[in-house]
């Protein structure tokens, strides 16, 4: 069983892998993720996607900060993660079984 500094340690490690991806080309990434929020949100609006939302109308450099933040704040974001779609399954599950080897 993960503990949640484990689980937060993976997704630490799951937005820089995102972050390094968008970061070659922004713009895509910033998109899919609004897509993605337009699409979580059709039916009602979900707070934490409506804070991603605005945080996604900042510029790449302050979105990044946001992702990639190891705070509580930082983390809590990172449980809405609306990046969904920027890693392939094969570097996403390439994440996770790093961390199902460590532990």
């Amino acid at each position: 069983m993960r503990d949640h500094q484990s689980i937060d340690r993976r997704s630490l490690a799951l937005a820089q892998a995102i972050v390094a991806k968008i970061d070659a080309n922004p713009m895509p990434g910033v998109h899919l993720a609004l897509s993605n929020i337009t699409r979580w949100c059709a039916d009602h609006d979900v707070p934490c996607y409506l804070e991603w939302r605005e945080i996604l109308q900042r510029p790449w450099p302050e979105v990044r900060a946001t992702l990639l933040d190891d705070t509580e704040e930082g983390r809590r974001l990172r449980q809405s993660n609306p990046f969904a779609g920027v890693l392939t399954p094969h570097e996403r599950w390439a994440i996770y079984r790093s961390f199902d080897e460590a532990s």
